[in-house]
């Protein structure tokens, strides 16, 4: 990386992005206007790495906020399809089995995040001599 300059950062940060949003290797570097060679040889670097891994972090957080945005229609449509006098039994029931489950899931998740979070701070008293 010696050598660069200033333009290796500024062409990095643009194939970590070109790497979210292309097909494939070959498009991502193409894009950024480098060989697909230096692309490969910038994966293995532990600074490009981290940075790839932390925009596909970032990018699928944005990804499940928008879910989550989008969970309570969702929630509302499958509501009023169950509660519908004309929909067919087997749509009511499918929707049933739907809210039941992920009410069932988010309940076990609540409760082991309760727990993971009761045995971080037993750790940490007993790391304290506690």
């Amino acid at each position: 990386m010696i050598g660069h300059g200033t333009k290796f950062p500024r062409k990095m940060e643009q194939a970590v992005a070109a790497l979210l949003t292309a097909r494939n290797q070959e498009e991502a570097a193409q894009s950024v206007g480098i060989s697909l060679k230096t692309l490969q040889r910038w994966q293995k670097e532990p600074e490009f790495e981290r940075a790839s891994r932390d925009a596909r972090m970032s990018a699928f957080r944005q990804s499940m906020a928008r879910l989550q945005q989008a969970s309570v229609p969702a929630v509302t449509t499958l509501l009023r399809i169950m509660v519908d006098p004309v929909s067919p039994a087997t749509v009511k029931a499918r929707c049933a089995y739907y809210i039941l489950d992920q009410t069932r899931k988010g309940i076990e998740t609540e409760e082991i995040e309760t727990r993971v979070a009761e045995l971080e701070r037993a750790a940490e008293g007993w790391d304290q001599g506690g």
